[in-house]
Parts: structure tokens; sequence; C-alpha cells
């Protein structure tokens, strides 16, 4: 049954034709996790909360810190030096009271991914480092969940879906990390402060597609976007039969080193 006030909160949704009563029934019986809530996080993690998804999980164990104040909405100046996970949670509870928040204020590591993300329905890598992206790959891969990934760089953005109903994963589109020290972080080479918000409301996009079974999910494909030339570019990509992970011949059964992969990529 809905209260009155989550009919008032969820109208917009439930008279949206593809949605209605039923699709929100549908976000409040889902169980999402974030892994980061950063400059990606942040508005993806707002979106789902304000969407009504009855359970979003966090994974974050960094502090507030002045410098995330140009891009990462879900903080504001008071919260410096506060653990991001605790000041999202009671921000996203604000928003949205309806819903659970659960946190994992820990680092994702191969010994911890596959209990953290076993009862979540679906993945959001909001990541911003290569380890994080291959072990959440595997671990969905491995668990049978369907992952939203994004990435940024300056002035630019990318997302995709992987594994979703027998697609590709990760590892299909990039088989192996850089080699190391070839991409710069944010820090060094820096990023458009309202980038992050483009690429994380589209990856909320993705994930309330899936949720709901609506439209055309970004699975085999690769969508790029260009915030200088306000330009947008989808190149498709297929599963690979030697994938390591997905492939017919799996040889990646049980997580791994990732720290160690990423250092040995040549």
């Amino acid at each position: 049954m809905w209260s009155k006030e989550e009919l008032d909160r969820y109208a917009r949704h439930i008279v949206l034709p593809g949605v209605g009563g039923a699709g929100q029934a549908r976000l409040r019986q889902s169980a999402v996790l974030v892994v980061g809530a950063g400059g990606l996080g942040a508005p993806a993690l707002l979106y789902l909360a304000a969407a009504g998804v009855g359970r979003l999980g966090l994974v974050e164990m960094d502090r507030v810190d002045l410098s995330n104040l140009q891009r990462q909405v879900l903080y504001d100046t008071p919260s410096i030096g506060q653990p991001k996970a605790e000041v999202a949670r009671s921000r996203l509870q604000d928003l949205n009271p309806h819903i659970q928040i659960e946190t994992h204020p820990v680092r994702l590591t191969a010994q911890n991914a596959l209990p953290i993300l076993a009862s979540y329905d679906l993945v959001l890598d909001c990541s911003d480092n290569f380890p994080t992206r291959y072990l959440v790959n595997d671990a969905c891969v491995l668990l049978g969940k369907p992952l939203v990934y994004g990435a940024i760089h300056q002035f630019e953005g990318q997302l995709s879906v992987f594994h979703y109903q027998g697609g590709p994963c990760y590892r299909c589109l990039f088989p192996k990390p850089p080699a190391p020290h070839s991409v710069p972080s944010c820090a060094e080479a820096g990023v458009f402060g309202v980038l992050p918000g483009v690429v994380g409301s589209l990856m909320a996009t993705e994930a309330l597609k899936v949720l709901l079974g609506l439209g055309e999910v970004l699975s085999g494909k690769l969508l790029h976007y260009d915030g200088l030339k306000a330009r947008f570019h989808t190149v498709r990509f297929h599963r690979r039969p030697d994938c390591p992970v997905c492939g017919e011949h799996p040889s990646v059964t049980t997580l791994q080193d990732y720290e160690l992969l990423c250092e040995t990529s040549v």
C-alpha cells in the first residue's frame, strides 16, 4: 500500500507511461549498490533516491575534502572532514525518508566484494581507478549482476551497461588495463565540474531503465560524451568468446589481486 505522501511524491512517475504504479512498486522492491560516492556517485545516488529505489547501498571510505565541492553535489562546506558515507546517508535520507540507505565505509577488495555485492539487484561502478573497475566487473559476472559503468576525463565522459541479459562485460571492451601511470587521475588532469553530473545522471537513467525494463539499455554500446563539442557518440561492441570472465571458457572463476593485475599490465 502507498501512503498519500508517497503517492504525492511519486505522482510524476505514476502517471508516466511505462512506469505507473506497478513500475514504482518495482523500484521500491529493488536494491542498488553504488561503488564510489564521488563525482559520478553523488548525482546517481541523488536521482536513485529521489526515484524511490527501495534499498540503496554505497561503498565509500573517503572523507569530504574541500576540492570535492567543485563537483560532488552530495556534500557542502560544513561537511568537510566528515566521512562521505555518513554525510551521504544523511542527505539521501533527508531527500527520501521512505527508502533504506546502507553504507559500506570500506575499501572494496577481492575478499569483501562478493559478500557486499551479493544482496543487490544492480551495481553502479562510479569508481575512479582501474583496479576497482576490474574487480567490480568480475564480481558482477560471478554473481550474475548487471553493471552500469561510467568514467570521466577532463571534458569527456563515457558509460555503458555490462553483463545485462547475456551481454558483454567490461573485459570484453577493455581486455587489459592500461599501462601503469598512462592515464592521469582527476587530481592530475583536472575535470570540468559539471561533467560528472551529466554522466552520473545518465548512469542513473540506465539503472532505472534496467530496473523498470524500459527502453533500449546501453548493453553492447559505449556512449561517449564530449562536453566541449556538445556531442554524443555511440560505439557498438560484442561479447568476446575468449573473454576470461564471461567467455565460453572463462579462466577467471575467483576474484584476483587487481592491484597486481593493473601494475603488471603491458
